[in-house]
This record gives structure tokens, C-alpha cells and sequence, in this order.
């Protein structure tokens, strides 16, 4: 998703646009992570089933009935990453380094909402709470010294689509910093939530997401519960639902089609977000794991980190993420790491609804294709 550009020969995960960038300058919205242009690609395979170790689902049944909401993820141990996506058919061109070495991962069971966080569910938190997001805040002096006071105002990174073709490495041209946007002004003060009542809650910063899941007696998901949950019991498959982009010819998420990023053509029945539950779910009976809003997890975010579980040698246990953030694309800015991509994911330009991809995020900012769902511990 979205940071500054970094160099054209560096690439690695998206991130959700910065809003410290914005704040400063406003300017239209950088996207996180490097430059991602379009270069003559591998030569293209047809997906296949990898021939790393099977996924090894727990067997116990869940413990009870379940809550409101949610679906029983049994844990179990799998192998976490992705292969080097522009080696696959409709694969993209960006490699993914950030998401290997594929290793082995142990998560306990857990309880995972069944979709995104609603506007609904969200709306009933803030009345309950009298909670104020990130995005409804004026920023703070002291959080940024340098930003002149009148730049100082609520507000939150939109996506826009561009009037025609542009060069897909200057992300400044489809994102801007919408003075009012905000969750309940999902495209800025013109908009509302009249009918987005089941759509995703979006323009959540992760303090929003914490504060909802703590108020709900729940916790984000780490990165290794995301996966596992999100791959739905099947081993080493490109796709939350398997193999192929289009199953039996038909979209199985809330992605992009069309030139990007000028114009959406909905071929997978929306153009621009959706409401959840409007594709089938995975085997683990969760929805929209792949595209229609990123989802923050509550792990940091540091390219490495694979190489240092591999490291560590065996199995990892839980995984919770490093004890730090260190992203090269923009040194000195902590990131937590987003997962699922978004509608806005395209195999034109980012493709990161592939299940083994990661994506990055500064945590104070929130966007119009950044949600987040919830899980419990026993």
C-alpha cells in the first residue's frame, strides 16, 4: 500500500499512505513502499500447487459454541511466505522479497471475526465509547514541528482515479490528503455512510483498531494467525480460495479491473469497495481474506523477518513479530504490517492479495482501503 517511493530497483510491501507526508506539505498521497514500475516480467507459468510441506490443521473441534460473529480457527502449523509471484501466470512484477524464505509456522486456535469490522459494528463502538479517531483529531504541533499551523487539520489519504494513463511510479498522482475524510466521510466532507452500513469501516489508523477490538474484548490478529486463517486449511496455493486467478471464470475477490489506475470496469461486480460477504468465504468459512480493504495486524513490520525466523532454526511458535519496525523504502518510520490487499490490487500493478504477500503501514494513518477484523484467544 503506500509510503514514499523508494528507487525503481528496490521493491517491497505496500503500505497505507502516510499522513505525516500530507500534514507537511499536503500534497497528494505517497504510497508506501518502492516504486513499482512496469518491466518486461520472468516468463510466465501456470499456478501450481507448491510442493512445500502440507498445512497440518489441529484436530480438536472448537471449544463450544461460537461467538457472535466469528468462526473457530483450529491452528496448526503451515508453511508461511510466498513463491516469487512474477514467475506465476497473472503473477505481476513485483517479487516479494519481504515474504520469503517460506518457513515453517505453529499457531494456537483461535477465534476470527467472520468478516471486515462494518461501519455498523464500528458506529456502535464509537456511541457506546465516545471514541475520536485519528483522522477526526487535529494533528498535534508537537507531532509535527515543521508543518505549518494551517496544515494542522483533521483529515485522511483518499484514492482518486487519474483522467488517463499515467506512469505507474509516481504514486503522488492518484492519492491525496482529503482535509474532513474520515470514517463516517469515506471520500471527504460530501460524503456519508448513507447504504455503507455492511461496507467495511475504513480510515481507521491501528489505535482505532486496538481501541475497537479492546472494547469488543477482542485483539488484532498477529501475521501468522492472519495467514493461517486466511489460507483456510489449503497448502501452498497462490489464492485464499486455491489455484486459479478466476475459478470456473469468475472473480472470487473485490480487486481491480481496467486500466489502473483510470477506471475500475467492475468486472467482479463492484468499482471501488463493496459491502462484505459478497464472494464466497475460504475453507475456514471467513470472507473477503483477499482484496476489498487491507487489514492491519498487530505485528511490526520489517522486511527481514523471515530470514530471522529461519534463522532461529525449527518451527516458530506463535510468532509475534519483531520487537521493532526498520523499513529501507523509509528509514526512521515504524510500520505494522497490513495483510489481504485491497480493491484497488490489480496483477497490472500490486498484487498483493495473493495469500503469502504482506503489506506495511504507518500506524497513525488510515486510508479509503485500510479496515481490520478481530480475532479472540481462548
Amino acid at each position: 500500500m503506500l509510503n514514499r517511493p523508494s528507487s525503481t530497483s528496490e521493491k517491497s510491501a505496500p503500505a497505507c499512505p502516510d499522513r505525516r507526508v500530507f500534514i507537511k506539505v499536503l500534497l497528494l498521497a505517497v504510497l508506501a513502499g518502492a516504486a513499482i514500475i512496469l518491466w518486461p516480467r520472468a516468463a510466465s507459468t501456470l499456478h501450481g500447487p507448491s510442493t512445500r510441506p502440507l498445512t497440518v490443521a489441529n484436530k480438536a473441534p472448537a471449544p463450544g459454541e461460537a461467538p457472535s460473529g466469528m468462526r473457530w480457527i483450529p491452528g496448526g502449523e503451515f508453511s508461511m511466505g510466498t513463491d516469487d509471484p512474477t514467475e506465476m501466470f497473472c503473477g505481476g512484477t513485483d517479487a516479494m522479497p519481504d515474504a520469503r524464505p517460506i518457513h515453517r509456522v505453529y499457531v494456537d486456535g483461535f477465534w476470527m471475526d467472520t468478516t471486515e469490522v462494518t461501519n455498523e459494528e464500528f458506529e456502535r463502538f464509537i456511541k457506546s465509547s465516545g471514541y475520536v479517531t485519528v483522522a477526526e483529531r487535529v494533528p498535534r504541533q508537537a507531532d509535527f514541528p515543521d508543518a505549518p499551523p494551517e496544515n494542522l487539520v483533521p483529515g485522511s489519504v483518499v484514492f482518486k482515479p487519474t483522467k488517463e494513463p499515467v506512469p505507474l511510479n509516481n504514486h503522488l498522482q492518484w492519492w491525496s490528503y482529503v482535509k474532513g475524510a474520515n470514517w463516517r466521510h469515506p471520500e471527504g466532507p460530501g460524503s456519508d455512510l448513507k447504504g455503507r452500513a455492511k461496507y467495511p469501516v475504513v480510515h481507521v489508523a491501528c489505535e482505532d483498531a486496538e481501541a475497537y477490538a479492546k472494547w469488543a474484548g477482542k485483539r488484532l490478529p498477529t501475521e501468522a494467525e492472519w495467514e493461517f486463517a486466511a489460507r483456510g486449511g489449503l497448502s501452498g496455493q497462490p489464492y485464499t480460495w486455491g489455484v486459479e486467478l478466476k475459478p470456473d471464470g469468475k472473480w472470487a475477490a473485490n480487486i481491480y479491473q481496467g486500466p489502473f489506475p483510470v477506471r475500475d470496469t467492475a468486472e467482479d461486480g463492484f468499482a471501488g469497495l463493496a459491502p462484505v460477504a459478497q464472494f464466497r468465504t475460504n475453507g475456514y468459512g471467513l470472507y473477503d481474506m483477499a482484496g476489498n480493504v487491507w487489514e492491519w495486524c498487530s505485528d511490526w513490520y520489517r522486511p527481514d523477518y523471515y530470514q530471522t525466523l529461519i534463522a532461529e532454526g525449527g518451527v516458530a511458535h506463535n510468532p509475534r513479530g519483531p520487537a521493532d519496525s526498520a523499513d529501507p523504502s523509509e528509514p526512521g518510520v515504524p510500520k505494522r504490517v497490513h495483510r489481504g490487499g485491497s480493491f484497488l490490487c490489480t496483477d497490472k500493478y500490486c498484487t498483493r492479495y495473493m495469500v503469502g504477500s504482506r503489506g506495511k503501514g504507518e500506524p497513525s494513518t488510515g486510508s479509503n482501503h485500510l479496515g481490520f477484523r478481530c480475532v479472540r484467544s481462548l
